[in-house]
């Protein structure tokens, strides 16, 4: 009974050392972790918490790792948009002011009867141009705020493609035959089925052609729908002007506008507002370009499986 006795208690007094050599070892790492986390909220942001796989805080490290290392990933993109908004703010003073003034004095000089007969309805010709290229480029950016903010809603259901796109080709085929612009398209007979909201569909074709007619300077424009895999691809090609090679990793961002070659002018928002569209149904859009000879928007969606 007395050799029961020695027994229990030596190991009583065995968990008690361990569990408190255990408790030394939390302790030590909590400090650890405090001194660390105390750097971080100082604005060391490389720090991390090191811990062996067998520690028995090391789910808790490894955690908090993770929650600093995308905290810091948020604060890059919030310090990012930051940036992108002040040059927002900085082409807003410069694409509306400009036209602005400029409007404003055709106006003042048909008014003040500066100018008379068949020059004053030419400078309100210019005038009323000018104010629609306005209304343009502020309806381009509330579409792009709106996108944006997500607070656009879709209304989203399984669509024939290859009809929806022959339905936008013919308002644009006597566009194309009034500039002139030839055209070659190629859709194929067979049905082809997305998830999509139709009127976003509308908007993005539109938008791509548009682009190609107000910017590009081409003779030639053509359009191809190919089924690839589980993806449809949409190829909007043309013969004109073309992308810079420097200017192409950027040409879907919002207000880049290239001096060199292409989109001198415009708002600058249309490709970033048909790129956001694309993502919203988890497409993808890629352009190539060779300047004067081929530029080739391709967009991929997936089908219906």
């Amino acid at each position: 009974m007395e050799l029961m006795l020695i027994l229990v208690t030596s190991i009583v007094c065995a968990i008690a050392v361990w569990m408190s050599v255990k408790l030394r070892r939390i302790r030590r790492k909590l400090n650890e972790v405090y001194e660390i986390l105390t750097d971080i909220a100082a604005g060391d942001k490389d720090r991390k918490i090191l811990a062996a796989p067998n520690d028995i805080t090391s789910s808790i490290c490894y955690k908090i790792n993770e929650i600093v290392y995308d905290l810091h990933a948020q604060i890059i993109e919030f310090k990012r948009a930051e940036e992108l908004n002040k040059q927002l703010m900085t082409s807003l003073s410069h694409d509306v002011r400009t036209p602005l003034t400029t409007l404003i004095g055709y106006l003042d000089a048909v008014n003040k009867g500066i100018v008379v007969g068949d020059e004053r309805e030419e400078f309100i010709e210019i005038a009323r141009l000018k104010s629609h290229a306005l209304k343009e480029y502020v309806d381009k950016l509330f579409e792009w705020s709106k996108l944006r903010s997500d607070e656009e809603t879709f209304v989203v259901h399984n669509v024939e493609l290859t009809e929806m796109t022959r339905t936008i080709l013919q308002d644009w085929l006597p566009v194309f035959e009034s500039i002139p612009m030839k055209y070659d398209i190629t859709i194929p007979e067979q049905q082809i089925m997305i998830q999509m909201d139709k009127n976003t569909y509308f908007r993005i074709i539109n938008n791509l052609i548009q682009n190609v007619v107000d910017h590009s300077g081409a003779s030639c424009i053509s359009i191809h729908i190919a089924v690839q895999g589980t993806n449809v691809a949409i190829m909007v090609e043309d013969n004109g002007k073309g992308v810079l090679k420097q200017d192409l990793p950027f040409i879907f961002s919002r207000l880049y506008k290239m001096d060199g070659v292409r989109f001198h002018q415009g708002s600058g928002l249309g490709l970033s507002i048909v790129q956001q569209l694309v993502k919203k149904f988890k497409g993808t859009i890629t352009v190539q370009s060779e300047p004067n000879l081929k530029t080739e928007f391709r967009i991929c969606l997936p089908l219906v499986k």
